[in-house]
């Protein structure tokens, strides 16, 4: 049995994991994801490589591979079964079956992008997980998660302790000197068109340390 260093990484490890892998598969959010990436890649330009932290069964890389078809993609994901069904969308040799925590970035990508999912991390490791986003990109980080002013908890379907809110993106830029918003913006849920649900999305670029 693997050794998890917190209660949310044995979470979405297990049963709770499996569930979400049918909840969100559709094509609706797959024409809502190709909506939603050209407008937060768009100043991107044509980025040549991009890893997904949480990258789940491929719902988002999917949308950027339509996109950017000569796009290298890389997926990190923790739940065995969503790794197996990342592995069909981008080949297994590109899936890092992983706790985030357990991640050591070897090389960088032009893009790391983290949708979804730091709103699930203990907020106690979040830190680790902003150097490792930090340390994965060459150029940009795109952050997609709920947004809010002050760290708050939420209960997330009856369960505690899984679900928290803060200002992800301003605590990325704060940690880092070399990092300036490029662009953000916020995809309502009752988007008439390609909702979302509730994101608020920040476009993050890497300058080069002088």
């Amino acid at each position: 049995m693997k050794k998890f260093k917190t209660p949310q990484e044995v979470f979405w490890e297990g049963e709770f994991g499996n569930d979400y892998i049918s909840r969100n598969k559709s094509t609706q959010l797959l024409a809502s994801n190709l909506n939603f990436f050209s407008r937060t890649l768009h100043h991107a330009g044509q980025p040549k490589s991009l890893i997904e932290f949480g990258a789940n069964i491929g719902m988002n890389l999917k949308a950027i591979q339509s996109l950017y078809p000569n796009i290298k993609l890389t997926g990190i994901e923790i739940n065995a079964k969503a790794a197996k069904e990342l592995s069909d969308t981008i080949g297994k040799e590109n899936v890092i079956h992983s706790s985030i925590f357990d991640y050591i970035p070897n090389k960088t990508f032009e893009v790391a992008l983290i949708k979804g999912v730091l709103i699930h991390i203990n907020p106690e490791m979040l830190h680790l997980v902003y150097q490792k986003l930090y340390d994965a990109t060459s150029k940009y980080i795109l952050v997609c998660e709920y947004y809010n002013p002050t760290p708050v908890s939420i209960t997330y379907r009856g369960h505690d302790d899984r679900l928290f809110k803060r200002d992800f993106a301003g605590e990325i830029l704060d940690k880092f000197s070399d990092l300036e918003l490029v662009d953000y913006g916020f995809v309502y849920k009752r988007d008439r068109a390609f909702p979302q649900d509730d994101v608020t999305w920040f476009l993050i670029k890497k300058n080069e340390k002088v």
